[in-house]
């Protein structure tokens, strides 16, 4: 069995892409993903953005606070439920990203409700930033999520941002990609594999 850390904001719509991917290469590969909270509004905060992004940033510090303060509190294994139930209503359903969605969320997971209140407390943040620090330190990037780490056949550990793939893939054809990107991984010296975006993330 592999151990995947993967790195995700709750309302990135490619690491929820991500994420459901390697929850279907679970299905078909000896695969476990653990779950870890990123922060895209620390990661960006004081930066040099787009006018829309920075808007779209500021509405949405809520999900990553609630989801750490729930780690915190309840152990790490509770993010795994916790995210496919706050991501399902921020990428499936649209829903407003309020202490409604927070609320409905843990409540769907049987964590209490009051972990919403994290939402609007900077308590965690020195917290998240060293998430943030956690995901990206090895990938030498300062890039964003989906950020995974996987073991290395020598034991260290292979770092990267990505894939940003779009749909999810599902059955054998997650499995495929999965082995594809360990043969990547697991080439010395490689670092880069890109071409440009021909279509917006499908979360559905």
């Amino acid at each position: 069995m592999t151990t995947v850390d993967m790195w995700f904001d709750p309302v990135c719509p490619w690491a929820w892409i991500g994420s459901r991917w390697l929850l279907e290469v679970e299905r078909v590969r000896a695969v476990h993903t653990r779950f870890h909270v990123f922060s895209l509004a620390i990661h960006n905060d004081g930066r040099d953005v787009d006018d829309w992004y920075r808007t779209w940033l500021d509405q949405r510090w809520g999900p990553a606070r609630v989801m750490l303060a729930a780690e915190r509190a309840h152990g790490n294994d509770v993010l795994r439920d916790l995210y496919t139930a706050i991501g399902t209503r921020i990428h499936h359903a649209k829903a407003p990203i309020d202490r409604e969605l927070s609320v409905a969320a843990l409540a769907e997971v049987g964590l209490p409700t009051e972990l919403a209140d994290a939402a609007d407390s900077t308590e965690l943040d020195a917290d998240l930033l060293a998430g943030n620090r956690a995901a990206l330190d090895p990938i030498a990037e300062d890039l964003g999520v989906p950020a995974i780490h996987l073991p290395g056949q020598d034991g260290t550990v292979n770092a990267f941002f990505g894939p940003v793939v779009s749909p999810v893939p599902r059955g054998e054809a997650a499995g495929k990609l999965w082995d594809g990107i360990l043969l990547l991984s697991e080439t010395d010296g490689f670092f880069e594999f890109k071409r440009g975006r021909t279509r917006r993330p499908i979360t559905t």
